[in-house]
């Protein structure tokens, strides 16, 4: 048996008891943490989660910065950088990993400044 072989069997068998003691840890802390309820005097059936009301937004607009940005990097590489990509076939890789974390970073920013005003308004 080659090594690729008795790698591919290895990863089988981690991923498989990986994914076994996941599951085993999402219920046993769910269960010890009905049990604590119990023991609290706490009905868990009437329990529940606390969700933050503002967090869509944030991922929404997480995900179009990001989208805005690949979208950007897509037409500075196709349009600006065009002919340099012609001499050089390196690509610019670069700019897209950047425009992604700058434009994810600003929709972010904007969630930040919509859940303060939001705070704001509740405190006035």
């Amino acid at each position: 048996m080659d090594r690729t072989a008795e790698f591919g069997i290895m990863m089988v068998i981690i991923v498989n008891v990986a994914l076994f003691a996941m599951i085993f840890g999402i219920v046993y802390l769910t269960k010890r943490e009905r049990m604590a309820m119990i023991e609290r005097g706490m009905d868990p059936r009437r329990y529940k989660p606390q969700t933050a009301p503002l967090q869509n937004l944030k991922w929404g607009l997480l995900l179009i910065g990001c989208g805005v940005g690949l979208f950007l990097a897509y037409l500075l590489d196709h349009s600006l950088f065009a002919k340099m990509n012609e001499m050089d076939d390196s690509g610019n890789a670069a700019i897209y990993f950047a425009l992604i974390a700058i434009f994810g970073g600003l929709g972010l920013f904007v969630s930040y400044r919509i859940e303060k005003k939001e705070d704001d308004k509740k405190v006035d």
